[in-house]
């Protein structure tokens, strides 16, 4: 049996999620990555700096949500809605390393915005997941659904020899769709439209700047 951990141990953790999730080349996946067999077709320079501006943005999304799940597990008050935070947050640690090695190959970086929203993220996780679990469950279903359509607008928008990170962002989408089911399964709330459309609006400013920077 797994021992209980402590606060200290809790704190250790946190501070090794924050350092692997913001040093660039710091995150191991658990699987391997979809993109691994998959053979590129030609990219122009063009082209590729408009991939790597999109995966940019994933990489983005990715550091957000490791600091809304970090946040959230902080202050969720149920054992197994901390359970369920943290096992979502490893699966996205996946989709965080995946991002990075695909910049890498695309001669690119991830966004040097990152540690401003971690910090911004990690504080709506933390205080959404202090009024009640239910609305921190709700917003992680709904971040997660907003992903869901980023990353299909991405496939769409990727060059049409980028081979490699439309099989990336096809698995994240699967991913992505899973724990927005499951964060509604545990007692996630359904959050309106004007608040869907707040959110759609932030995720907006934060792709337009990680595309660039």
């Amino acid at each position: 049996m797994d021992r209980q951990q402590s606060r200290s141990d809790r704190v250790i953790h946190q501070f090794d999620t924050v350092l692997r999730t913001l040093m660039p080349h710091a995150a191991a996946s658990q699987r391997t990555s979809p993109a691994v067999g998959v053979v590129d077709g030609v990219l122009d320079d063009q082209e590729r700096r408009h991939a790597a501006g999109l995966m940019r943005i994933n990489h983005t999304g990715e550091v957000c949500a490791q600091a809304l799940y970090q946040g959230q597990s902080v202050t969720a008050k149920l054992p197994h809605v901390r359970q369920q935070v943290e096992q979502s947050a490893l699966e996205e640690i996946d989709h965080l390393a995946w991002c990075d090695e695909r910049l890498v190959q695309l001669q690119s970086r991830p966004s040097y915005l990152n540690p401003l929203f971690y910090v911004a993220s990690f504080g709506i996780g933390a205080a959404t997941g202090a009024v009640s679990d239910r609305i921190s469950l709700g917003v992680v279903a709904a971040t997660e659904e907003q992903a869901g359509k980023h990353l299909d607008a991405h496939q769409k928008s990727l060059p049409p020899g980028d081979y490699r990170s439309r099989a990336i962002l096809r698995q994240m989408a699967v991913d992505e769709a899973h724990h927005a089911h499951l964060a509604l399964e545990a007692g996630g709330i359904r959050f309106p439209a004007p608040v869907k459309w707040g959110m759609r609006l932030a995720s907006k400013v934060i792709s337009k700047s990680a595309y660039h920077l």
